[in-house]
């Protein structure tokens, strides 16, 4: 039985919006070990559902695929964002660490 984990990926560091980030990822969990290719020394896998990546739009929707086809699966919670406050001021304080 395959398993699958489903996570909502955090945006990369070339983004600087978080439009389309609620979007959810189901991928498959490698069934084998990554091991060096003799000839060319590629790593590779001897299963193809590692280069699987299914996009849903919310997590009810990539639940129920994952429980339709019968997979296990894990969803991973995305880490809530803490918003720190921040002041143009603080830059010129005279009792800031400096570094």
């Amino acid at each position: 039985m395959a398993r699958a984990r489903i996570i909502s990926p955090a945006k990369n560091a070339m983004q600087s919006g978080r439009g389309r980030r609620r979007r959810w990822l189901l991928e498959y969990e490698p069934a084998t070990p990554r091991a060096p290719e003799a000839l060319m020394g590629w790593t590779g896998a001897g299963d193809t559902l590692n280069q699987v990546r299914i996009w849903f739009d919310t997590l009810d929707e990539a639940v129920a695929f994952a429980t339709k086809e019968g997979f296990d699966y894990t969803v991973v919670e995305p880490q809530v964002r803490t918003a720190k406050q921040k002041s143009y001021a603080d830059n010129f304080r005279y009792d800031r660490i400096r570094g």
